[in-house]
C-alpha cells in the first residue's frame, strides 16, 4: 500500500484600504454630443483658422484697415465668411471620416460572414418548396391573410367542414391516381450562372462529409477550340452562386473530393495538369499542383479518383492516395508528401492487333511503339478489395487490372466498339459492373465472364455516363446526347422505365445520383447542372447478390432471340 502525503494548506490574508465606489451619472442631449464634436474639431483646427484670419488681413488694402471701425458691415462680412470657410472644412472632414468609416465596414470579415448568412436565409425563403421536395419533407404553405371580423361564426364553421370534406376528396383521387401515374422526373432546380453558361459539364462528385457540397468541372474539349475550364462548389442551400470558383485556361475534366480530409479537391486538366485545391480557405492558388512535375500526365487527365488502401497485412493503418487515368495510357497514383509524387501503376496497350495476329505471322516492321499505347479514359476500383480496379480504353476494351501487378492484364472484357467513357460497380452486388460507350451502347458485365451479360442500345447516340443507384441494385441511369434513361431491370431490360428528353441544341453529359434523397443531378452541354426529383418510383427491393443474378438471368431468358 502507498498513500501521498499532502503538505498542510497555509492561509495569507492581504490588508489593504477600504475600496470605495461611487455612482455617477450624466445626461445628454444630442445638441450636447453635436458642440462637443465640434469643440474637439475646432481645437484640431488651430493652424488652418490662423492661416485663414491671415489671408483676410492680407486682402484688406491698409487704407481701409485703418478705416475700418469695429462693428462696421466690412469686420461683420470678413467675420462670417471666415467661419463659412471654417465649417466647410469641419464638413469635409465629416464626410471623409463618414466614408472611410463605410469603407471599413464594407471590407470587415464580420460584415461578409453576417451577409453570406442573410444571403442563405433569403435563398432558403425562395426555395423552400423545392428543397424541401428535394430534402423529402413537408413543403410549408405561407398563411393566408386574416378575414374581417364581420363574418359571424357558423359562416366560418361551415366554410371550414366544406374545406374539410374537399380536402379529403382531393386525398382519396391522389390516392387512386398515384398508382396509375407512370414514374417520372419533376425538374427541381438548376445549378448555373454567368460564369457557365455554355460550357460542358464534364464532372459531378458529392463531398465525403458535407452532402450538401457538389463539385462540378466545366469545359469545352473540342481539338480545334480549347476554351476556358473551371471548377465550382456548390451547396444546395444556395442554388444561384457557387461557393468557390477556380477558373483556368484549360478545360476541367475531372474532379473528385478527398475521403480523409474532405476539404481537399482535386481536380484534372485538359493539359494534362493536376490540382489540389483547399476549399475551406477563401484562396484560388492550390496549395498543389503536377505542372512542374516532371512525371505529370502528356495527354487530358479523364477521371480522377481517391483511394484509400491497406499499408500492411492487418488492414487497419490506411494511407489515401489519388488515382489518375490519361490519354497517354498511363494510370498513375499521386502520393502527398513534401509535393506530389506520381507512380505509374498501368501502362495500357493495345490488344488489338496481337489478338487478331495469326500463330505464324510476324509483326510489321510499320508498327511503331507510340502504336501500342492505348488512351486511357476511365476506371473504377472494386468496392471490397481496392488492389483490384477495371480501365476502360479509348479501343473499347475494358481491362482488369492489378495494383500490385503491372506487367500483364488479369482480365479484358471485349463487347464494346467505340472508346468506354465510364465504368461503374454495382453498390449491392460486387460482381456486376456497368459501362457505357460511343458505341450507343450500356453493358451489364459479371467479373467471372469476360463477354457482356446484357446490352442495351436503346438509341443511336453516344452513351456519356452511367450511374447506379444507391438505394437499390436494379436501377442505374445513363445520360446521352438526346436524353436521360432511368432502367429498373426488376420491372424491363427491354425499355427504360423513365425517360427525359433534352432540349434542342442541348446534349446530356454527366448523371450523378444523391445519397440521401430520391433525387438525380444531370450536367448538360450548356453548364447547366439540373436537379431532377424522382417521382412513383416503384418501392426498392432487398437485393442480394443471388437476388440480382438470379432476376438478370430471368430477364435475360425473356429477351427476344
Amino acid at each position: 500500500m502507498m498513500q501521498t502525503i499532502n503538505g498542510a494548506p497555509k492561509n495569507k490574508d492581504v490588508q489593504c484600504d477600504k475600496i470605495v465606489k461611487e455612482d455617477k451619472g450624466i445626461m445628454s442631449t444630442a445638441w450636447d454630443l453635436h458642440d462637443s464634436y465640434i469643440a474637439m474639431e475646432l481645437s484640431s483646427l488651430p493652424a488652418k483658422q490662423s492661416i485663414l484670419d491671415s489671408c483676410g488681413k492680407a486682402n484688406v488694402p491698409s487704407k481701409d484697415r485703418e478705416q475700418r471701425v469695429p462693428g462696421s458691415t466690412t469686420e461683420k462680412d470678413s467675420e462670417a465668411s471666415s467661419l463659412m470657410d471654417i465649417e466647410n472644412v469641419i464638413l469635409t472632414k465629416v464626410h471623409d471620416d463618414e466614408v472611410d468609416h463605410s469603407e471599413t465596414i464594407l471590407k470587415s470579415d464580420k460584415f461578409h460572414q453576417d451577409l453570406f448568412f442573410m444571403e442563405r436565409v433569403l435563398m432558403e425563403n425562395i426555395f423552400q418548396p423545392k428543397l424541401a421536395a428535394y430534402r423529402q419533407l413537408p413543403i410549408l404553405k405561407e398563411p393566408e391573410p386574416e378575414k374581417p371580423e364581420d363574418f359571424q361564426e357558423g359562416e366560418k364553421l361551415e366554410k371550414a367542414e366544406e374545406e374539410g370534406q374537399k380536402e379529403e376528396e382531393e386525398e382519396i383521387e391522389i390516392s387512386t391516381g398515384q398508382s396509375t401515374i407512370p414514374a417520372n422526373l419533376e425538374r427541381l432546380w438548376s445549378f448555373s450562372c454567368d460564369l457557365t453558361k455554355g460550357l460542358n459539364v464534364s464532372s459531378l462528385t458529392w463531398n465525403r462529409t458535407n452532402p450538401d457540397l457538389l463539385a462540378v468541372g466545366y469545359g469545352h474539349f473540342g481539338f480545334r477550340e480549347q476554351k476556358r475550364g473551371l471548377a465550382c462548389c456548390w451547396s444546395i442551400k444556395n442554388p444561384m452562386w457557387p461557393e468557390r470558383i477556380y477558373q483556368s485556361p484549360y478545360g476541367v475534366t475531372a474532379v473528385d473530393f478527398s475521403i480523409g480530409a474532405p476539404n481537399l479537391l482535386a481536380v484534372g486538366y485538359h493539359n494534362g495538369t493536376i490540382a489540389i485545391y483547399n476549399v475551406q480557405s477563401n484562396s484560388n492558388v492550390p496549395v498543389l499542383d503536377s505542372s512542374e512535375s516532371p512525371q505529370k500526365h502528356l495527354g487530358p487527365v479523364w477521371q480522377l479518383q481517391w483511394i484509400e488502401q491497406d499499408r500492411g497485412t492487418t488492414g487497419d493503418d490506411k494511407r489515401e492516395i489519388l488515382v489518375s487515368i490519361s490519354a497517354d495510357g498511363r494510370i498513375s497514383k499521386w502520393v502527398i508528401r513534401k509535393g506530389l509524387d506520381c507512380h505509374d501503376l498501368m501502362r495500357l496497350k493495345r490488344t488489338t492487333s496481337s489478338s487478331s495476329k495469326k500463330g505464324g505471322e510476324k509483326e510489321k516492321k510499320g508498327e511503331a511503339l507510340i502504336s501500342r499505347q492505348a488512351p486511357g479514359m476511365c476506371f473504377a476500383f472494386h468496392p471490397k478489395d481496392t488492389n483490384i480496379y477495371l480501365a476502360g480504353t479509348e479501343e473499347g476494351h475494358i481491362h482488369k487490372c492489378s495494383c500490385s501487378y503491372n506487367e500483364q492484364y488479369l482480365e479484358t472484357y471485349r463487347g464494346h466498339k467505340g472508346p468506354v467513357y465510364k465504368i461503374a460497380w454495382n453498390p449491392f452486388c460486387h460482381d456486376v459492373f456497368l459501362s457505357c460507350s460511343a458505341d450507343w451502347g450500356v453493358i451489364i458485365w459479371q467479373q467471372e465472364n469476360p463477354k457482356p451479360f446484357l446490352s442495351f442500345y436503346p438509341t443511336t447516340y453516344v452513351v456519356y455516363d452511367v450511374a447506379w443507384s444507391p438505394k437499390s441494385a436494379y436501377i442505374f441511369a445513363a445520360a446521352n446526347e438526346s436524353r436521360v434513361e432511368i432502367w429498373h431491370l426488376h420491372i424491363s431490360t427491354l425499355d427504360p422505365l423513365i425517360v427525359h428528353v433534352a432540349n434542342p441544341g442541348i446534349k446530356f453529359t454527366t448523371v450523378l445520383f444523391a445519397k440521401q434523397t430520391d433525387c438525380l443531378l444531370v450536367g448538360d452541354s450548356d453548364g447547366h447542372v439540373g436537379v431532377y426529383e424522382l417521382r412513383n418510383m416503384p418501392a426498392a427491393l432487398d437485393s442480394g447478390r443471388g437476388d440480382v443474378i438470379d432476376i438478370l438471368i430471368g430477364s435475360k431468358s425473356k429477351q427476344p432471340g
